[in-house]
C-alpha cells in the first residue's frame, strides 16, 4: 500500500500505514512544515487527507474485485478537537458500515499522548470501471 501512495498527497505528507488489523487500520502523519498551518498548528485539511487516505484504503482492501471496482470518497466530514504543533499524529480508522456499492468508516486521530484530536466520519461509493 505505501508504494502505492509514493507520487502522492499521501507520499508528499510523509503519511505512514503502520497497522493492519481486524476490523482497522492505523496509519500516522508527521506534524510539520508539511501539515502546519500559518499558525504552527496542524492544519485541519491535512488531518481530512490522512482519514480519507486511511478510509480509501480501507475500502480497497474491501473490493470483491480490484480489477473491475474502485472506491472512491462520495463525502466527508470531520470535527477537529484539539492542536497539534508537532510529533505524530495516528489515524485509526474503523467500518461502521461496508455495503456492496457504499462504505461508511469512522476516522478517529489522537496526538502521541492518546488524546483526541480529530474525529471524521467518510462515506466512499464503490464503483464498477468501465
Amino acid at each position: 500500500m505505501q508504494q502505492f501512495h509514493a507520487n502522492s498527497i499521501v507520499g508528499h505528507l510523509g503519511i505512514e500505514l503502520t497497522e493492519v488489523g481486524d476490523g482497522f487500520m492505523i496509519a500516522r502523519m508527521p506534524v510539520d512544515h508539511r501539515t502546519h498551518q500559518p499558525f504552527g498548528i496542524l492544519h485541519g485539511g491535512a488531518s481530512v487527507v490522512l482519514a480519507e487516505t486511511l478510509g480509501s484504503m480501507a475500502s480497497f482492501m474491501q473490493l470483491e474485485d480490484p480489477k473491475r471496482q474502485r472506491a472512491v470518497g462520495l463525502e466527508i466530514n470531520a470535527n477537529h478537537l484539539r492542536s497539534v504543533k508537532e510529533g505524530w499524529v495516528y489515524g485509526k480508522v474503523t467500518p461502521i458500515h461496508v455495503g456492496r456499492t457504499t462504505h461508511i468508516w469512522d476516522i478517529r486521530i489522537t496526538d502521541e499522548a492518546g488524546k483526541l484530536v480529530c474525529v471524521s466520519r467518510l462515506t466512499v461509493a464503490v464503483l464498477e470501471n468501465k
